[in-house]
């Protein structure tokens, strides 16, 4: 599908590298809910990215922090957080019992060095209307993203690898960089028409490839 030259390759396992070291040192942090396929597969679409060596690893170093020094940190009233992280701004998403829980995640990255903007798109739910909808409106937000990822490789005109996509209940972000307009708004209107999708956030940046 790709055509991987020397200097990709070096950046994949440079990213895959430290993922690793992410992984197998983030430690039991019960805030965090880490899918190490996803993991991996941010990794390789990073490797593919147009930015540079310095860019991607300095966003590599954000999530670090975020798993060793902030998810750690946080309460049992934790559902599941994840973080995404592109050109140094993070896009938080996942799910909270209370509204301090939420702001708290959204300080605590805040504070981490290197990070331009945080995006607090948790979700706070709460725990009468967490076990409600366990049983009335359950939503595989597994089939949803993988359905994102299919239809945007198929798609003309979207560079999926530089986006990134979350769906929290049927609620799904969509973050990262397009192009030009008129592909953040396509990428956009295929994520809306995947069944089960509630809701679509598009917080990708519009910036033209130089």
């Amino acid at each position: 599908m790709y055509g991987y030259g020397p200097i990709c390759w070096r950046r994949l396992s440079a990213a895959l590298l430290f993922l690793s070291g992410v992984l197998l040192t983030a430690g039991p942090a019960a805030a965090i809910s880490l899918n190490p396929l996803t993991a991996i597969k941010g990794a390789i679409e990073a490797a593919l990215e147009d930015r540079s060596a310095d860019d991607i690893g300095t966003d590599l170093k954000i999530k670090t922090a975020i798993v060793a020094e902030v998810l750690n940190k946080m309460t049992g009233d934790v559902i599941a957080i994840g973080a995404d992280v592109y050109e140094q701004d993070v896009m938080l998403t996942g799910a909270v019992d209370d509204e301090a829980t939420k702001v708290l995640a959204g300080e605590l990255v805040r504070a981490i060095d290197d990070v331009k903007q945080v995006y607090n798109e948790i979700l706070v739910i709460k725990p009468l209307d967490k076990d409600k909808g366990a049983v009335e409106n359950f939503v595989d937000d597994t089939v949803i993203e993988t359905k994102i990822n299919a239809l945007l490789l198929d798609a003309g005109g979207v560079n999926v690898t530089n986006f990134r996509y979350r769906s929290i209940n049927g609620h799904v972000f969509l973050f990262g960089r397009a192009l030009s307009a008129q592909e953040k708004s396509k990428a956009g209107a295929i994520v809306r028409d995947i069944e089960n999708v509630k809701s679509v956030k598009n917080l990708a940046k519009v910036r033209a490839k130089k």
